[in-house]
């Protein structure tokens, strides 16, 4: 079954993780130019809205693609203490709005 990582924006305390562009940072990490010189963000690791809110998406394929990126995110995740939540197929409607 395919899951994802959604890590929001706040931390476990309700509090706005800072700097606000910290999701674009950690996406660009896997992201790749693409052929109009533009930014792609991956599929596996990007920027998307859950709930009206902008939040960091992680397949759980990345772990399998790319091990060490895959951890880095979910520890930075874990020692900032943001909020993170796995979904998978059925709750994947949610995602983009």
């Amino acid at each position: 079954m395919q899951c994802k990582y959604i890590i929001q924006g706040y931390t476990e305390d309700g509090r706005k993780f800072r700097p606000s562009d910290w999701i674009d940072r950690i996406a660009s990490m896997g992201a790749s130019y693409g052929d109009s010189h533009r930014l792609v963000f991956s599929d596996l690791l990007h920027p998307e809205l859950y709930e009206g809110e902008k939040c960091l998406i992680i397949d759980t394929e990345l772990e399998v693609k790319n091990p060490i990126m895959f951890q880095y995110v979910l520890n930075f995740a874990k020692s900032n203490h943001l909020k993170m939540v796995q979904v998978c197929e059925e709750t994947e409607a949610k995602l983009g709005s």
